[in-house]
């Protein structure tokens, strides 16, 4: 069983390193095409593209390992059934499910290997390429900025940019929207403009030419103004932008970022914010409940004139009731607030597990389907892969949606879709094992 087991192994490195690379390949095309125009060009040396393409090719591995397993596994095992190897090693008694025992094996050890780089590698990986993409950025303010698309760089701020002009440094056709006030929503338009960094790289200088700034007041959306320049300038604090002048000292931000640990960690420290913020509701209502008590006991005195009391009375509970609920409205908000924050983050904590766990599950599903397929090649078992991994893939981004939304528990929205493929592996497995035993008998 030993040299079976090794045949085996042996029989998936080809197709599997094969596959590994084809997708590696493919997945840097794709990002090389669609930021092809924005490096080609605009003087940013070869070694910081070569560096940046490394860098951002981290996230294509956790992404390529299981699609590269599940092609290996269909290419594997429709070979070893169209060679006729199979029906030699049932006729033998040896079942699918012990064939299959290597190769999960084999699966199991990947998927420790992978989850160990998502949560290690990866996150290095992301650091450094937004770090990088700061760095180009610094040296060329306008290459954050795509043309006719709203960039979101700046925090707090959407720009969109109709043509940027390289050689003249001129941008044409601007619109921002200022979202960092809550008292009021900012749209400035403007016909062209300039961008730039001050001596010491902390501020983004952003010059306008000939446009308007439009302001809406945002509770009632009574206030409205609108003022005509023919220049203005926009100051942006320069790590706003991404653009700090040192890598190591950059705060890390977004999941992305982040280990399994330190999400753990943050996800922790905002359910004790939830906490705090659901105790401190019970204060407002407790001080209505004690300040209704007390008017109560007030208009049983004989000495209380209701009559002389009612109007002033009336003002300030309206004004003590009004500073509650805004109070009780601001704990709200908080929590909504940070319940959304913990889903988002425990979505990718549980992300990079089942991510990673899919090697395996992969295993389950391929094995069976390879058999059905019963025609090697790397077309078919390409073809077969990729229709099931979108399927996969869909359903991983489906569940990272509905738990972000709160419609269902993370860890269960995040490890559905490996359930739902383990699930029908088993089924296909089981199902072909039983044929195979009825056959036989």
């Amino acid at each position: 069983m030993r040299i079976i087991d090794r045949y085996i192994l042996k029989s998936h490195i080809g197709p599997f390193l094969f596959a590994f690379i084809t997708i590696i390949f493919v997945l840097v095309l794709q990002f090389f095409a669609i930021f092809a125009d924005r490096f080609i060009g605009k003087g940013i040396g070869f070694s910081a593209i070569v560096e940046l393409i490394v860098l951002q090719s981290a996230w294509m591995v956790g992404l390529a390992a299981p699609m590269a397993v599940l092609v290996a596994v269909v290419m594997t095992f429709g070979s070893l059934t169209t060679t006729s190897e199979m029906t030699v090693f049932r006729a033998s008694g040896i079942s699918l499910y012990r064939l299959m025992i290597p190769v999960l094996i084999a699966g199991l050890f990947l998927s420790l290997f992978v989850e160990r780089f998502n949560n290690v590698v990866l996150p290095e990986a992301n650091y450094y390429a937004k770090s990088l993409m700061a760095d180009i950025a610094r040296s060329k303010p306008a290459f954050g900025l795509a043309e006719n698309a709203f960039s979101t760089l700046v925090d707090g701020y959407s720009i969109f940019v109709r043509k940027s002009d390289e050689r003249s440094k001129e941008l044409k056709g601007i619109v921002i929207y200022d979202g960092t006030s809550r008292e009021y929503s900012t749209m400035v338009t403007a016909e062209k403009g300039v961008i730039s960094f001050t001596g010491d790289d902390q501020y983004l200088i952003m010059t306008l030419f000939n446009g308007e700034i439009h302001q809406v007041h945002q509770p009632d959306h009574r206030i409205y103004r609108k003022m005509s320049f023919k220049k203005h300038r926009f100051v942006f604090e320069s790590s706003g932008f991404g653009f700090s002048r040192s890598s190591e000292n950059r705060m890390r931000s977004g999941d992305t970022e982040l280990s399994a640990n330190e999400l753990l960690v943050i996800g922790n420290e905002i359910r004790k914010r939830i906490s705090d913020a659901e105790k401190r509701i019970s204060v407002p209502l407790e001080s209505i409940e004690h300040r209704v008590a007390q008017r109560s006991s007030s208009s049983g005195d004989k000495r209380f004139n209701p009559v002389n009391s009612s109007g002033k009375l009336s003002t300030e509970a309206a004004g003590f009731i009004d500073r509650q609920l805004t109070q009780l409205d601001g704990e709200f908000i908080s929590i909504e607030s940070n319940r959304q924050m913990y889903r988002r983050y425990m979505a990718a904590y549980h992300k990079k597990y089942a991510l990673s766990f899919a090697c395996f599950v992969f295993v389950l599903v391929g094995a069976p389907l390879g058999v059905l397929a019963r025609r090697g090649g790397f077309g078919i078992g390409a073809a077969m892969s990729l229709i099931l991994f979108v399927i996969y893939w869909m359903m991983m981004i489906s569940g990272e949606k509905i738990a972000e939304r709160g419609l269902l528990d993370p860890m269960i929205s995040m490890w559905l879709a490996n359930t739902i493929m383990a699930a029908v592996g088993i089924a296909l497995v089981s199902s072909l094992s039983g044929a195979v035993f009825n056959t036989s008998r």
